[in-house]
């Protein structure tokens, strides 16, 4: 199973593969955003949590009484801020998400409005901001995030000098150990250079798959993408991802 990772790792990385923001479940937005002077005012805050509910997030305020399942690591999240780069002409807002690394996520394009009052102008604004998320198609793929601390040093009488918390993204068991193939997923192997083309009754060819180094591994690819092939429990898994997010599928395969 190493090498089928180790594998796979090297295959992600030559698609560039980076993680998505399906991975996340839950958003936080902060009660006051810094280029206000009061909590929630002009109701951007909730109207900013609205629109996160909106495109799928489930999303708290950071003065939240958080579930335990929320509050007890900070990587399982985005967080959400709204960013103001305006002038006396124009109101101009960006929303930006991050991970608990500080890192950015995602910068939304930026909302304008040249309205002069300022509670329509902040509202139009941040809506018009909003529209670029659209283009994500977020759907929460499953993807459960746990933390690891590894102790990065230690004194010559054994404690601690630094520890470091490292987000560890795995996909949840069951997406693979409660997968089966039916009597539809069986494929035929044909013969290519280097490898195999599977194809269906039709026949139609569904997957082409090459040689590896790996008893029982192959590279493989069909009209959507490249990935791995490799058998598990009588089942050949094919996992590739399409716009970062990770797809299984199981067959039975007549070699």
């Amino acid at each position: 199973m190493k090498k089928y990772i180790v594998l796979l790792l090297l295959l992600a990385s030559s698609i560039g593969y980076s993680q998505s923001i399906n991975d996340y479940k839950y958003a936080i937005v902060p009660s006051k955003f810094s280029f206000l002077k009061e909590k929630d005012q002009y109701r951007l805050n909730t109207i900013t949590k609205m629109f996160m509910e909106k495109y799928g997030f489930v999303t708290y305020f950071d003065t939240d009484i958080l579930p335990d399942e929320v509050s007890r690591q900070n990587c399982n999240k985005v967080f959400v801020d709204v960013l103001s780069n305006g002038n006396v002409f124009a109101t101009k807002l960006t929303v930006v998400m991050k991970d608990c690394k500080n890192n950015i996520l995602f910068t939304s394009s930026e909302g304008i409005s040249k309205e002069k009052e300022f509670k329509i102008a902040y509202n139009l604004a941040l809506r018009e901001a909003f529209n670029s998320f659209d283009a994500l198609n977020y759907k929460y793929n499953g993807t459960v995030t746990d933390i690891q601390t590894v102790i990065v040093k230690t004194t010559n009488d054994g404690s601690t000098i630094k520890k470091e918390e490292l987000p560890v993204i795995t996909q949840k068991k069951e997406s693979i150990n409660t997968l089966t193939a039916s009597n539809n997923n069986s494929l035929f192997a044909q013969p290519i250079e280097n490898g195999f083309q599977l194809i269906d009754s039709t026949p139609k060819v569904m997957l082409k798959i090459f040689n590896t180094s790996v008893k029982d591994v192959f590279i493989a690819e069909n009209n959507q993408g490249k990935g791995i092939l490799y058998l598990k429990n009588e089942n050949w898994i094919f996992e590739y991802y399409v716009a970062g997010k990770l797809i299984t599928e199981a067959f039975k395969i007549k070699f």
